[in-house]
């Protein structure tokens, strides 16, 4: 499964600026911050303004929370966005920008949930650990079987899952899996007729089945 999804990715991957080689972890666990629940051609559309004006953690440490908001406001919940982003670089500004390299001192980091922790581990810390959001999720779910809590972060074979996906080459193996669940493995219409992986996957068994 990882190897196929990475086969993919290496022609249909995405580009964006935070995948660039010269990309810093700073820009990468920020840029995960300013993805949670909003569309990744949106922050790549302010990118280049944002960092621009943000280059460090202290830049935006330093910067008043109205202030930090209007760069945010195309990115919906701003304020929110806001305070988190601002709690989050006044931590790393004050560390000379490293984190805790475990899960749980990062539990200690303000605004550092799940996610984000699993961010700064991975781009930081380069740890193996999964970004698992909905999209990723559902990939993992079609594929072998669904979980069986609500809530993503706490159902344990789905992050055990996700965790043995990304084991090797975990940074490409995310970014693969995510554009993979944006471009065929979509919420709606999904592409499963062309899919790679069609062929092992119970979702699309389950079509078949039912045409």
């Amino acid at each position: 499964m990882r190897q196929t999804l990475l086969e993919w990715y290496a022609v249909n991957g995405a580009s964006f600026s935070w995948r660039r080689p010269e990309a810093s972890d700073y820009e990468r666990i920020c840029v995960e911050v300013l993805l949670q629940r909003t569309r990744r051609e949106t922050v790549s559309a302010i990118y280049m303004e944002f960092f621009s004006r943000f280059p460090t953690w202290e830049s935006i440490a330093d910067c008043p929370e109205d202030e930090l908001g209007q760069f945010l406001k195309p990115l919906g919940l701003w304020r929110r966005r806001a305070v988190s982003l601002k709690a989050l670089a006044s931590y790393a500004s004050s560390k000379g920008g490293h984190f805790p390299s475990t899960a749980a001192r990062l539990k200690e980091v303000p605004a550092v949930g799940q996610y984000v922790g699993n961010a700064i581990l991975l781009f930081q810390h380069h740890q193996a650990r999964p970004l698992v959001d909905v999209n990723m999720a559902r990939v993992i779910e079609r594929l072998l079987r669904p979980r069986k809590l609500a809530d993503i972060r706490h159902d344990p074979w789905l992050q055990s899952a996700a965790s043995w996906l990304v084991r090797k080459r975990p940074i490409e193996t995310n970014w693969a899996t995510l554009d993979f669940a944006s471009s065929v493995c979509r919420s709606n219409n999904p592409k499963c007729s062309g899919c790679i992986l069609r062929r092992r996957c119970t979702f699309a068994t389950s079509k078949r089945q039912l045409a």
